[in-house]
């Protein structure tokens, strides 16, 4: 890889001095960048960190210039340091126009970007090497030719493999890890000085997380490269910065180097954002006094040997064999009254395709589900047709992963968590809008919130809103598929608290699915380890954090990132089959 020569080590490279950008509303501007100044370092990461809405994206996109209408930068300066074709000084990218060819020369070339969700960012028309191609022909003069060879060297470089096949795929084809590469590779191609990373590995799990990152740290070591890394984990914070700068409401709290950070902090959000890391990598106090009062009980729901298959061919009219996807081999768990069940793996491993068969959201392939109901009665769901399975999908409810994607924007709130016991016949009128209150008090918010739509509400909310959806017909299970990865963490452990809080008041059991070994040990009693559709390790949730007996559990365990910088070199373990 080239390097940038002209740039030394720790050289100031792009400074932001009292930067306000602002966003016109009917009610007045809001004011989403408020007097913001830190700068960058050559070979050096700076992390921004704060939770949703703290301006970390909006303070970013103010330096491409690529605001989304109708934000635009009031007052304050961005100074770029750069020494390729320009000969004048640092360049103030405030007074560029967005528009202009001037900006454009800049973007990618001498900063580049990458975001949150890959799929959105790579058009799914056009095959990934002529979307690597184009940002070299652009920026560099490069031919068609050569630079079609320059994305194949690309992709080999960021670790994609089989980059000549590769790099004739569309993006779709791609995982969600090999997405996040072929960004890197894109926005790696014209040599810049300054890589922006938005939120990249929120979206991914661990095991690929830790390998982006490493990918990151590896090519800005080589290339001299100055990192701006907007995250909202600070896990991943401890790991990889030099200096810190924490954001709320669009203003910088506390920025310095990430130890005196994480020792020394002096303003009270920063010590509440450590503390929220911290807590959730612990085992729950709450959790552990309410198991002392009460024990977990007898099985309620158990899987025997079941096996999903997913047809993925039906062959040509019937004449070829069918091609099938096994989604789960021969799973088989026990849930206990009570207790509170972790699931946890990588994207793929079979986590949600086992959630929905214990549900009999899918029917299975063979096994057995069976539930053993209020009066002591157990019955197979695997062997029930749909029409019988209404009663049971009463006692067995789901929190989903996507708060803004799992609620109908169409509908109230009221509507939104009153429509499971009105379809049911439960409840109507005057009784369903007193239950609805109710449960809106249960789950902390104010009974006001019953006419508004989820738009007008913020991500923990939504997520509020749907646990009181769940919880309305008074379930015994909850299977709760990702609910806290969408959320910042001091959002992350409140909402984990309010579950804790409703189990104990409506003695509830819980199949917590998740990627996220920090949350498992926090709120599970016991975890099952998945890979590939098997289940690999099933144990106590502390034993399996701490003493893991499985080589992938290892793997598993070491990808994650401590909100402690001085563990950020402990050594990966990476399993291999």
């Amino acid at each position: 890889m080239k390097e940038n020569n002209q740039i030394k080590p720790n050289d100031t490279v792009l400074e932001i001095k009292n930067l306000v950008t602002e966003f016109p509303t009917k009610k007045g501007s809001l004011r989403a960048v408020d007097d913001v100044s830190y700068s960058l370092k050559a070979g050096k990461t700076l992390c921004v960190v704060g939770e949703s809405g703290s301006g970390k994206s909006v303070t970013a996109r103010s330096i491409l210039q690529i605001l989304d209408e109708p934000g635009r930068i009031v007052s304050g300066q961005i100074l770029l340091h750069t020494e390729r074709g320009h000969s004048d000084g640092p360049i103030d990218l405030v007074r560029l126009k967005s528009r202009s060819r001037a900006i454009r020369s800049i973007r990618g070339r001498e900063i580049a970007m990458i975001f949150q969700e890959p799929m959105s960012s790579l058009s799914p028309v056009h095959r990934i090497g002529n979307q690597i191609a184009e940002v070299l022909q652009l920026h560099e003069g490069m031919s068609k030719k050569a630079a079609w060879a320059e994305s194949v060297s690309l992709l080999r470089q960021v670790g994609i493999p089989d980059p000549e096949v590769a790099v004739k795929r569309f993006s779709f084809e791609f995982s969600g890890g090999m997405r996040q590469r072929a960004m890197i590779a894109m926005a790696l191609a014209c040599n810049p000085s300054i890589l922006i990373a938005d939120e990249p590995t929120t979206a991914l799990d661990v095991t690929t997380q830790a390998e982006v990152l490493d990918l990151i740290r590896s090519i800005q070591k080589e290339r001299n490269m100055a990192v701006l890394f907007i995250t909202h984990d600070i896990g991943i914070v401890a790991q990889i910065a030099d200096e810190v700068v924490v954001m709320r409401k669009g203003k910088v709290l506390e920025q310095g180097d990430v130890y005196s950070i994480f020792y020394k902090p002096s303003h009270p959000y920063t010590r509440e954002l450590i503390s929220s890391a911290r807590e959730l990598d612990q085992p729950a106090v709450q959790r552990l006094a309410a198991r002392e009062k009460r024990k977990v009980g007898e099985p309620i729901l158990t899987a025997e040997n079941v096996r999903k298959e997913f047809v993925i061919s039906k062959g040509f009219f019937g004449l070829s064999p069918k091609k099938i996807a096994v989604g789960l081999k021969d799973a088989s768990i026990e849930l206990h009254a009570g207790e509170n069940l972790g699931i946890v793996g990588e994207s793929g491993s079979g986590k949600t395709t086992l959630a929905r068969c214990l549900q009999r959201i899918y029917e299975l392939t063979s096994g057995q589900v069976n539930y053993t109901d209020r009066n002591g009665e157990t019955v197979d769901l695997g062997s029930l047709k749909t029409n019988k399975l209404r009663p049971y999908w009463r006692d067995i409810r789901t929190v989903f992963q996507d708060p803004f994607g799992s609620l109908n924007p169409r509908m109230t709130v009221a509507e939104i968590i009153g429509e499971p016991m009105l379809v049911s016949g439960e409840l109507s009128g005057r009784a369903l809008r007193i239950r609805v209150e109710e449960l809106l008090e249960q789950v902390g918010l104010p009974a006001s919130a019953a006419q508004r739509y989820p738009h007008a509400f913020s991500g923990g909310q939504r997520q509020r809103v749907a646990i009181a959806r769940a919880i309305g017909p008074n379930p015994r299970i909850i299977i709760a598929d990702e609910p806290t990865s969408a959320l910042d963490l001091s959002l992350r452990s409140k909402t984990l608290d309010l579950l804790l809080n409703l189990q104990e008041q409506m003695d509830l059991s819980f199949i917590f699915v998740t990627h996220d070994i920090s949350v498992v040990r926090y709120f599970c009693d016991r975890v099952a380890v998945m890979y590939k559709g098997e289940i690999v390790e099933v144990g106590d949730s502390e034993l399996i954090c701490t003493k893991p007996k499985h080589l992938y559990t290892q793997s598993l365990l070491s990808a994650v990132p401590r909100p402690d910088p001085f563990q950020r070199n402990n050594t990966r373990i990476r399993y291999i089959e």
